[in-house]
């Protein structure tokens, strides 16, 4: 792996990944005519697809990892080191605040904002501990048993996800990150993002344990 082009693919796959979600709810919410449901089937259709091609397209180059909790897992289970891991990490989070720029660029939106969508409370929690243990689960199974298979089953949980938990599905902490900088149908509060990333992290250091456990017998 070329850690060079590995890094920039996980800050651009994150990027894009983070103008397809805003975008989309940008798009969708003032496309819906006041129609949330609608507004939230565009977002999530644009999702799951803009899912597929960058794991599909990145990940022979990175992983397309795009997930902090994600890389978390595989530094634990010793597939990335500590300093790949590190370099993960802050393109990741870096990566997706630029998209979120770009993408208000590309709205003619103010570049930087903050959200005020309320996301909070057991239930939003609870939710995002489910979504991450359910995204991490695909992840990991899915490359055991079916690896060809795992751009698809990513993007087609994830599309799942934003219809079956409270949360719609962050799962993420650098998306949560990015998307509390937009005052959007995507957005999340900057004082709501401690909880989602405490339930995410949570759910991740539950995953490295049974990962370590799996090794180990």
């Amino acid at each position: 792996m070329n850690r060079r082009h590995a890094v920039a693919a996980e800050f651009f796959g994150t990027a894009l990944l983070l103008m397809v979600v805003v975008g989309s709810g940008i798009m969708g919410e003032s496309l819906a005519g006041g129609n949330a449901a609608i507004a939230l089937l565009g977002n999530s259709i644009a999702t799951g697809a803009g899912l597929y091609v960058l794991i599909s397209v990145l990940g022979p180059i990175s992983g397309a990892h795009f997930n902090p909790v994600v890389s978390l897992t595989f530094w634990r289970s010793g597939e990335l080191t500590l300093g790949v891991f590190a370099a993960y990490v802050i393109a990741q989070m870096c990566g997706g605040v630029f998209g979120v720029w770009v993408t208000h660029a590309m709205f003619d939106l103010p570049l930087v904002q903050f959200s005020t969508k309320v996301r909070s409370g057991i239930p939003q929690w609870v939710s995002e501990s489910l979504a991450t243990g359910v995204l991490l689960a695909t992840i990991h199974l899915g490359l055991r048993h079916a690896a060809e298979r795992v751009p698809l089953m990513v993007a087609l949980i994830v599309t799942a996800g934003y219809w079956f938990t409270a949360s719609t599905f962050f799962a993420n902490p650098a998306v949560t990150v990015a998307r509390s900088f937009s005052n959007t149908f995507a957005g999340i509060q900057p004082a709501d993002v401690a909880g989602f990333i405490a339930a995410q992290l949570l759910v991740g250091a539950v995953a490295c344990a049974c990962l370590k456990r799996r090794e180990s017998s």
